[in-house]
């Protein structure tokens, strides 16, 4: 080091200090913070006595030295000095000596060793409740432990995880030698580098010769090396040595039946050999790690499986219907509370319609995500009735209520839910609220505000009434649904995160920008944190069925009007081109209208619907809910239906304000059937 610049200190990887000629501190090295705990701007310009124990004022050249170690303790050292040319300062080596169990010489008069051992144990214990058992990531923890016991403990540290235990698995079971299916997760070291030619974090652990000191590692116990027993353990020892290696402890960690790793403290520098007392140190010490690992472990495995099942449960992520494409993007929550129980739906509807729904269960876990799973099947059945919002959440809360009084009284379930409906042909939405955060609707000029809907109750508390909102909606529109998760990151409180949300996706949401990808531009803003609670967000542009697609008649309660009916469908598929689909087009309209003039009066609605497919609307003003029965051979009339359904694709009815709407689709390719014989 002679002649070599003093300011390159700073960088070495080794406790370094640079003097002047009176012992003042001039430079201070990284590694010499780390282990001392005292920083360069405490130290510059500072007597180096200060960071000796006792607060020595004469600084020794050479010899051992007792440092002030950052966590309280006491650690001997030995200092090397190296003169600094032509400035005259002085370059001093710091070098810990022992684990901290001081001689009685070192650690002053009156003071015998077994107690300074015993003070450096209860300090060092102390030391992993307080840092261990904070986190519920394996390698975390494994770090933390390490870091406790270096250079308490030993010069060098290093903790092992079985394979699996990462990602929340069982460790496999070993025995003997072989491939032990351990991975270096964690390393710490005195001079805070860890070799270049050992087992580095990340990589395995190369297989084993069995010996008796590695079988008692696999059935819970330490074992104490010295040189020779670790140069056993490997054909090839020399790169699993340190240099100057004199004694190593090897503990397991072992938890709940399970050896989910194993820990190993070496001493290079500090000349003591491991003894049982020091084994029993480090066996409590791993027992307490092992123990968090595992909880960790558990918690990984649950959120995992947890994760999992929520994202089954949800739906494609991306659709493409007549009414809307669609985007749909969920986050996970980062909260030590488990996974929430957020989701969306995307339900087309008969009439080229969709149903958008967004909704939260209160609470965490495996609980909540089974709940959330419940109620997406619910939402679908009463969709597939085509209920209106008001009616569909008014039947949801009643199934919440009956969840809560089935599962736990004391805790009933709570839920909030948006149901949006839709209709491309109206270009309207119809939408209501049970406790849930307004929508934002996007028009196509970039205005974006939420959409005025007065939430109602969150499902499960019953006692009030839902109301449904109606807004038009311009086609090439974005609506977005969002969980409260989204709106609580940004903004002091939920009109400021709402605003923040308007402001974001007028910006993001242009027409030359796919919806997937403005969802991901827009999570990728929240930061690279998870949030503290799950986020759903779906996003939908608009479209709507062209009027010239479109056809409606009005026809009074008048059997003569059926042939009218009959004749007006056949000329405007002409004028579509769907000369092929008139034929049974006309059946269904024969029966369906038949049916409204006989049982439901007047006035008779019609209407054609041609997208995808077509689709055959008939009104009438009855509110009774049509039935398909097979009637018998001697029956003169109850055939329509049966008719009707083997000639579409799919049908069923809706009711309305002032009655019901019988409809029918058929693909725009005719149905090759046998009328023949369903006649």
């Amino acid at each position: 080091m002679v002649g070599s610049s003093a300011g390159a200190a700073e960088a070495l990887p080794v406790a370094a200090v640079v003097l002047d000629g009176r012992g003042t501190v001039l430079r201070w090295s990284r590694a010499a913070a780390d282990l001392l705990g005292r920083g360069a701007e405490e130290i510059c310009g500072a007597p180096f006595g200060t960071v000796l124990a006792g607060g020595s004022v004469g600084v020794p050249v050479e010899g051992p030295v007792l440092l002030l170690h950052r966590s309280g303790v006491t650690m001997p050292a030995v200092l090397r000095t190296e003169p600094l040319e032509p400035s005259g300062e002085r370059l001093v080596l710091l070098a810990p000596t022992t684990d901290g169990a001081t001689r009685a010489t070192d650690a002053g008069p009156g003071v015998p060793a077994t107690a300074d051992r015993s003070r450096r144990d209860r300090t060092l214990l102390h030391e992993a409740a307080v840092h261990l058992g904070g986190s519920l990531d394996p390698v975390r923890i494994a770090q933390d432990l390490a870091d406790v016991l270096v250079p308490a403990l030993g010069d060098l540290a290093s903790v092992e995880l079985a394979e699996g235990v990462v990602d929340g698995d069982d460790p496999a079971e070993t025995r003997g030698g072989g491939d032990l299916h351990l991975r270096r997760a964690s390393v710490a070291s005195a001079t805070g580098t860890w070799p270049a030619h050992l087992v580095q974090p990340g990589e395995p652990i190369p297989p084993m010769v069995s010996t008796g000191e590695l079988r008692d590692v696999q059935h819970g116990r330490a074992a104490v090396f010295d040189r020779e027993k670790v140069m056993s353990l490997f054909e090839d020892p020399q790169p699993h040595l340190p240099e100057g290696m004199r004694t190593a402890l090897w503990v397991p960690l072992y938890a709940r039946g399970l050896v989910l790793g194993t820990v190993a403290v070496w001493r290079t520098v500090q000349s003591d050999p491991y003894d049982a007392e020091d084994a029993e140190v480090l066996g409590e010490i791993a027992s307490r790690a092992a123990l968090s690992i595992d909880n960790a472990r558990r918690y990984t495995r649950e959120r995992r499986s947890v994760l999992a099942l929520q994202q089954r449960l949800l739906p494609e992520p991306v659709t493409d219907a007549p009414a809307a494409e669609t985007a749909g993007l969920y986050l996970p929550g980062g909260s030590g509370a488990g996974i929430g129980a957020d989701w969306y739906d995307v339900i087309p509807l008969p009439s080229f319609r969709v149903a958008l729904v967004v909704g939260d269960v209160t609470g965490h876990g495996l609980y909540a995500t089974a709940t959330m799973g419940r109620l997406r099947t619910a939402v679908r059945t009463l969709a597939d009735l085509e209920l209106d919002p008001t009616e569909l959440l008014t039947h949801l809360d009643d199934l919440v209520q009956q969840f809560g009084r089935r599962t736990d009284p004391e805790n009933p379930t709570v839920a909030t839910c948006l149901y949006l409906v839709y209709n491309p042909v109206a270009r309207r939405c119809a939408v209501a609220s049970a406790g849930h955060p307004q929508p934002v609707l996007v028009t196509p000029s970039g205005t974006a505000e939420p959409i005025d809907v007065t939430p109602g109750p969150p499902l499960g508390v019953g006692g009030f009434p839902f109301e449904t909102a109606l807004v038009d909606v311009e086609p090439g529109s974005v609506l977005a649904l969002y969980t409260d998760g989204l709106v609580e990151r940004h903004g002091t409180d939920e009109d400021g995160g709402a605003r923040w949300l308007s402001e974001r996706l007028s910006a993001l949401s242009g027409p030359g920008r796919s919806l997937e990808e403005t969802g991901r531009v827009f999570l990728g803003e929240l930061g690279g944190e998870p949030p503290r609670d799950d986020i759903a967000l779906l996003l939908a542009r608009t479209r709507a069925v062209p009027e010239d697609h479109t056809a409606h008649w009005e026809f009074p309660a008048d059997p003569s009007v059926v042939s009218v009916a009959r004749r007006v469908v056949a000329e405007r598929l002409a004028d579509w081109g769907l000369e092929d689909l008139a034929f049974t087009t006309e059946l269904i309209v024969s029966e369906l209208v038949t049916n409204a003039v006989r049982y439901g009066g007047g006035p008779v609605g019609l209407r054609l619907i041609r997208e995808t497919s077509l689709v055959c609307e008939v009104s009438d003003a009855s509110t009774t809910q049509p039935r398909l029965r097979r009637a018998r051979w001697s029956d003169e009339g109850g055939r329509g239906l049966f008719l009707v359904a083997q000639l579409t694709s799919r049908w069923g009815s809706r009711h309305g304000r002032h009655g019901k709407t019988i409809w029918a689709e058929q693909p725009l390719v005719p149905m090759e059937s046998d009328l023949m014989t369903l006649l």
